[in-house]
């Protein structure tokens, strides 16, 4: 069995159900999450000034500027809302997904997005592109893009959940249906979906954006979902590398 096949056995091993059991479960992964999403987009974030509010709601001798801190405070209000709707396994819908950003960029967007009638929690309203290539759908085309994506990833198989993971990662960011906070967003409920199909969720780690990026410049200019997926089974192993570890030690000592 490789890391990847353990780690993903690990965790079915938990049957996880309720909120309590799926925070009991990630126990410190939220604010590593948190912490490296938030970090890919915004190098003033950091893991103290993240563990310190997931785990006491404020911080101490705070010298960063006000927006990084409200996208930390928000990333802690979106794993809240994570949490909750596990519980309740409402399903991954436009509604879920508007929610999931407006609660990641609140208090946030900047003049320009505000003037231009942008707002948090809504699809764009301009022609806002990201990456090497540009991409995005024109603000017209977002709602039947994202219906069709939504519809496209409803009753997953279980031996193709993380392709499926990758699918509406890829495509969801070229996507780009909001003004900001894409990238946070669609990491957020890739996660979402995985723990949905009984998959550990993943920590992209920020010192391998490169990777990550690349990841998704293949998905824009030829379709290619295969880095993509190699990317994220890496990064799972690597999310559960210390659980991986204590059980294969746990198993060694077994059949001594």
């Amino acid at each position: 069995m490789d890391r990847y096949t353990r780690a993903v056995a690990l965790w079915q091993r938990k049957n996880i159900s309720t909120d309590a059991e799926l925070a009991e479960a990630l126990n410190g992964h939220s604010i590593a999450f948190a912490y490296n999403s938030g970090k890919i987009e915004n190098n003033k974030v950091t893991y103290n000034d993240t563990r310190e509010i997931f785990e006491h709601d404020g911080v101490t001798s705070y010298t960063g500027d006000l927006r990084t801190l409200f996208e930390i405070r928000n990333s802690k209000e979106a794993n809240e809302y994570f949490l909750s709707s596990f519980n309740q396994k409402l399903p991954i819908t436009e509604e879920l997904i508007k929610e999931f950003q407006r609660l990641l960029t609140q208090n946030t967007y900047d003049t320009r997005r505000y003037q231009l009638g942008e707002r948090p929690g809504e699809y764009k309203k301009h022609d806002f592109v990201t990456g090497r290539e540009e991409i995005g759908a024109l603000p017209e085309d977002v709602k039947e893009e994202i219906d069709e994506l939504l519809e496209e990833i409803q009753d997953i198989p279980e031996d193709i959940v993380l392709k499926a993971a990758a699918y509406f990662h890829a495509k969801f960011e070229n996507i780009h249906p909001f003004a900001d906070g894409n990238g946070r967003t669609g990491r957020l409920v890739m996660n979402y979906l995985l723990v949905l199909n009984s998959h550990p969720p993943i920590v992209i780690h920020e010192e391998d954006r490169k990777s990550y990026y690349d990841a998704l410049e293949a998905w824009d200019r030829e379709q290619d979902i295969v880095p993509m997926c190699t990317f994220l089974k890496e990064q799972t192993v690597k999310t559960w590398a210390k659980q991986i570890e204590r059980a294969e030690r746990k198993r060694s000592d077994l059949d001594r």
